[in-house]
């Protein structure tokens, strides 16, 4: 018996494959428990549209991060912040404060989630990786100067 998948099953797929089951498991556990139906041309071509859409979006996102990543690799990002004589902040410059920062500057909004950078609690340039997307990082510098 052809089923779709209409969730993951653990051992059979993922959602959207269409397996081959015997008509026993396919009947009383995967349709019982809503977890497949019968595959028909109509629902076949349904999921194909959908992986299609999805690639396609996720096709979308990975060139939107490359733009960016371009944007940022290898720059330079100075920014000021209030500190002391001797060479330490008062507080410190939280990744918050660095996305706002690098959104006002290329003009893109950058999440401060996907950004990794050491604390930063004194003056001075601090490497710095933006994880865009999966496969996309690009490299840069903040340089953090008395304002």
């Amino acid at each position: 018996m052809k089923v779709v998948l209409l969730a993951d099953v653990k051992g059979q797929g993922k959602k959207g494959d269409t397996i081959n089951v015997a008509d026993g498991y396919g009947r009383n556990f995967l349709i019982a428990k809503g977890l497949a139906a019968p595959a028909d041309a109509q629902l076949q071509n349904d999921f194909a549209g959908k992986k299609q859409s999805e690639i396609f979006k996720e096709e979308q996102a990975v060139a939107a991060a490359k733009a960016i990543a371009e944007k940022l690799d290898g720059k330079i990002f100075t920014l000021p912040a209030k500190g002391g004589d001797s060479g330490k902040l008062f507080g410190s410059l939280t990744t918050k404060e660095i996305a706002a920062a690098l959104s006002r500057e290329i003009g893109t909004e950058i999440d401060k989630k996907k950004l990794v950078i050491e604390t930063v609690k004194a003056f001075g340039q601090y490497p710095c990786t933006a994880k865009l997307h999966k496969g996309v990082a690009a490299k840069f510098t903040v340089s953090v100067v008395k304002e």
